[in-house]
């Protein structure tokens, strides 16, 4: 992408909510900030704790034109109205995926801070690619996706390429001009407000 766009924001839901009280939230948050699709990320197992969830979160983000993807239940997207599926296994199963949906669903693929991976996901006909952390976690082997990577990416691969984990503002100064979209969730989902989180974080974008 070209060094003047401004990325854009993917909003990534809490892994647990209750439905009803999230619903409002999300609505704050697509009426305040402007989101380009919105990432259900749900680590529930229940298919019905999921529908719900789904149902809630697809009224407020198809009100709002935005689009609504599914963390890995693939078999969940066309059940329950959803725009597309975010893998979080790398290129492994890429491929299956898109014949399963067909072209018009959306296709995200996580490929932590692996460019092989990336590249034989955007081959197989992944929409997007994620890589990350971005930032300091304790979660998983410690390993950071370096701007190095989306330098590279951005300037070689036509593929869009969203920046997650762990990201603050001066990570989002400093990765701003080689992504096309930042993932947040987690970063703002334990401030009493939101949106003010959200809002600061993406002051350097302007």
């Amino acid at each position: 992408m070209a060094e003047t766009e401004r990325p854009q924001i993917y909003l990534v839901t809490p892994h647990s909510f209750d439905p009803e009280a999230f619903a409002p939230e999300l609505a704050r948050i697509l009426d305040s900030v402007e989101i380009a699709c919105v990432r259900l990320a749900s680590a529930s197992e229940d298919e019905s704790e999921l529908a719900r969830a789904a149902d809630a979160c697809r009224e407020v983000a198809h009100a709002r034109d935005v689009p609504l993807v599914i963390e890995r239940h693939i078999a969940l997207v066309e059940r329950l109205g959803l725009d597309g599926v975010h893998l979080t296994d790398g290129a492994r199963s890429v491929r299956a995926t898109r014949k399963a949906l067909g072209g018009d669903a959306i296709l995200g693929s996580y490929c932590a801070a692996s460019r092989h991976d990336g590249l034989v996901a955007g081959e197989a006909g992944a929409d997007y690619i994620s890589f990350g952390p971005v930032g300091e976690t304790g979660l998983g082997d410690g390993t950071r996706a370096e701007r190095d990577l989306f330098a590279w990416w951005s300037q070689m691969i036509e593929l869009p390429v969203v920046a997650e984990g762990a990201l603050d503002v001066e990570l989002i100064a400093e990765f701003a001009p080689v992504v096309d979209f930042f993932a947040l969730g987690a970063e703002i989902w334990r401030a009493d407000d939101p949106v003010a989180v959200l809002k600061d974080l993406l002051k350097p974008l302007g």
